[in-house]
């Protein structure tokens, strides 16, 4: 009976999983997975291959070993994240190396857990909520975490971005990769001669992948925070000073020139008001580092922004580093008073702004000479209030965490900035980082509905309306003042209201899906390792009976044919 039971479990676990691809065939539909995901991020951006990725991911796991699914995982993280992250080429070959390899190894590692869960009826979900789960872990750890090559991020120009109003980042993420399970699912069917032949299990992959692509793309034709009428508005403006284009970074690195040039496109702007052309803003906005040099305790430097604050009349949030003790803040600059509130960065870039092991790293590279001292991170989030702008303010990396941002619209921000300088990541050319980076704050001007005023020193700014569109933008490696009218929105959507529920959720049932998952595969070894120890028990018994009801082979005669 033990016998009997085992082989129907065996035979139904094979009805379930289609047979798995040959090794090889399997790690190249990893390597294409991974690039295709890639390639569905800026500056490619073509935002549909971030379903691809996931579906040839599940193909590519499905039947496999642990230890097979371990090396699929790491081919197809090795093909996403050393193109996503090649921009950190121009700081240092070794940096993209330890980055893109440390994200790699997690990647390959929580690939073995997906693996489990294509096991699981309702796969499909499991494999979404794995997505949601995984960069759960890599948005916190290590080193706090680096939140880049969420799925959700991937959408800023996408139909499906509207589920970031929702439920946050997390529950686009959920839904991409939804759709990605049930294009893998509808894949692993057409590959499997035994699933062609079944019609209507054909019929209904293409039914499950038609749904879930729908409901993905749902939120484009639903009314979702619309921007009231009457609501009040506010003139602002982002100024792109500009940074000297040098072969080496420490060249680049030219923090008075970057000043100067920021103080003469703020004069621009205030030539075109008084000259008519151009109507008086609100508020302007200068991205990070636009002084490196602390204002407080250098008299040119601060002499110079007050200047550019009176030309304008208007306050200036100046992105300014400042010492005792080192952090990068943002400074409220008024004219004729000079800086007043200040933000200072919480989440400090880990081996940029912040390094660890610094003894042991400093004898082994020359990242410490570009950063010689540590930066001190803020605590708090700060709503600046300039007349009716009650203005969030995030610096750079901090616009992939999803605390961060809510914290400020929770504390009653009706206008999001993020100051950034991309300046470091630009100088062969490449535009990954600030198009990643913009594509984020597109996607949190969704997700919060707010308008969101993205200052770079070198590109791309950008002011992005609450529907994540942009309402001006610039090139890179230019001078810019762009400036437009935006909405200042009070009350919150239901992603604000939610929290991080959706994200917790989520993880938490994934999490309870994987320990089933593997409860199911440990009772299967189990019963296997029964199945053929009765097989073999049942062998040994019939050869007995075989030899005791057999002739002695000495009385068989020589001629006798076997079995006789």
């Amino acid at each position: 009976m033990i016998i009997r039971q085992a082989d129907v479990s065996e035979q139904a676990t094979q009805r379930q999983e289609p047979k798995p691809l040959r090794l090889t065939w399997a790690l190249l539909a990893a390597l294409a997975g991974g690039l295709s995901l890639a390639a569905a991020f800026p500056p490619a951006g073509i935002w549909p291959l971030a379903v691809a990725g996931p579906a040839l991911l599940v193909v590519a796991l499905s039947g496999r070993t642990l230890r097979g699914s371990l090396l699929t995982g790491l081919v197809f993280g090795a093909a996403f994240f050393f193109p996503l992250l090649s921009w950190t080429l121009n700081v240092a070959w070794y940096a993209w190396l330890a980055l893109a390899l440390a994200d790699t190894v997690i990647f390959a590692v929580l690939a073995v857990a997906q693996r489990l869960l294509l096991r699981l009826p309702g796969w499909p979900f499991a494999v979404a909520g794995w997505w949601v789960a995984a960069e759960a872990l890599r948005d916190r750890w290590p080193f706090g975490g680096f939140p880049w090559g969420r799925l959700a991020m991937s959408q800023a120009t996408a139909p499906t971005r509207g589920w970031a109003a929702i439920g946050g980042a997390p529950l686009l993420t959920f839904a991409v990769a939804l759709a990605g399970a049930a294009l893998g699912w509808l894949l692993l069917g057409l590959l499997s001669p035994e699933r062609r032949a079944n019609r209507h299990g054909t019929i209904r992959a293409v039914a499950a992948f038609a749904v879930t692509a729908a409901l993905a793309c749902l939120p484009a034709v639903l009314p979702l925070d619309p921007v009231p009428a009457g609501s009040k508005t506010a003139e602002v403006a982002a100024i792109q000073g500009n940074v000297p284009r040098a072969r080496t970074l420490a060249e680049q690195l030219n923090a008075w020139t970057v000043t100067l040039n920021h103080v003469a496109a703020t004069d621009k702007l205030a030539s075109k008001v008084a000259a008519g052309q151009a109507a008086r803003p609100d508020l302007v906005i200068w991205p990070e580092n636009s002084t490196d040099i602390d204002p407080t305790k250098y008299a040119p430097v601060y002499q110079e922004i007050a200047s550019a604050a009176i030309a304008i009349d208007r306050p200036i949030l100046v992105g300014a580093v400042l010492q005792g003790p080192v952090r990068n803040a943002g400074l409220l600059w008024l004219p004729r008073e000079g800086p007043t509130q200040m933000y200072v960065k919480r989440r400090l870039v880990p081996f940029g702004e912040v390094i660890p092991f610094r003894s042991l790293l400093s004898k082994i590279t020359s990242l410490t000479a570009l950063q010689p001292q540590n930066f001190t991170p803020g605590h708090v989030n700060h709503i600046f209030a300039v007349g009716q702008i009650r203005l969030g303010d995030v610096i750079c990396y901090e616009i992939g965490f999803d605390d961060l941002v809510r914290s400020d619209v929770a504390d009653g921000a009706n206008l999001l900035t993020m100051q950034t300088n991309d300046a470091t990541f630009e100088r062969d050319g490449q535009t990954g980082e600030t198009g990643q980076q913009l594509a984020m704050a597109r996607i949190r001007a969704v997700e919060h509905d707010r308008a969101v005023v993205v200052a770079s020193t070198t590109g791309y700014s950008a002011i992005v309306a609450p529907d994540g569109n942009l309402i001006a933008s610039s090139g890179t490696w230019q001078q810019a003042e762009l400036e437009a009218r935006v909405p200042l929105i009070g009350y919150t959507t239901l992603a604000d209201r939610l929290s991080a529920w959706p994200e917790w959720v989520i993880v938490g049932v994934t999490a309870l899906a994987l320990c089933l998952a593997i409860a199911r595969s440990a009772a299967g070894r189990a019963s296997s390792g029964r199945a053929s120890s009765g097989r073999a028990s049942s062998g040994r018994a019939s050869a007995g009976r075989r030899r005791s009801t057999a002739a002695p082979v000495a009385d068989r005669p020589a001629d006798a044919p076997d079995g006789q």
